[in-house]
């Protein structure tokens, strides 16, 4: 019997995959948990539509990416905090004040992808990789400068 899978199902497939499984598995286990449903010609195209979309919109959020990393790239950022009277700054710039001084710019980019190794402990200017997708990078410059 075809199936159509509503949620991953271990050593059987994943949410969303067509399988033939034995009519008795199907209709005891799978379909009465609410795990499969019945593949009909109408769910199958229905099923196939939807993929279609995802994948579209999938296409058009990387664009937007990748546009966005184009703009970001080459920015100048600056950041200010207290600092000693020889330059060492109380505390460190964080990927958290960056992606701030990032959106006072216009651009909004989330903590988690500004690549820091660690926090930033000195007065000057720095560089700094966005990380957008595996294969999508912006290099931006931070410049530390005292309050």
């Amino acid at each position: 019997m075809k199936i159509i899978l509503l949620k991953d199902v271990k050593g059987t497939g994943k949410a969303g995959e067509i399988k033939e499984v034995a009519d008795g598995y199907a209709r005891n286990c799978l379909i009465k948990k609410g795990l499969a449903e019945e593949a009909t010609s109408v769910k199958i195209n229905s099923l196939n539509i939807k993929k279609d979309a995802q994948d579209f919109h999938k296409q058009e959020e990387i664009k937007a990416l990748r546009e966005q990393a184009k703009k970001l790239n080459g920015e100048k950022v600056t950041v200010k905090i207290k600092c000693g009277e020889n330059g060492k700054i109380f505390g460190s710039i964080t990927s958290k004040e960056i992606a701030e001084s990032l959106s006072e710019k216009g651009f909004s980019v989330d903590k988690k992808k500004i690549l820091l190794k660690e926090g930033i402990k000195n007065l000057g200017e720095y560089k700094v990789d966005v990380k957008f997708l595996p294969d999508v990078f912006a290099k931006i410059t931070v410049e530390v400068i005292p309050l």
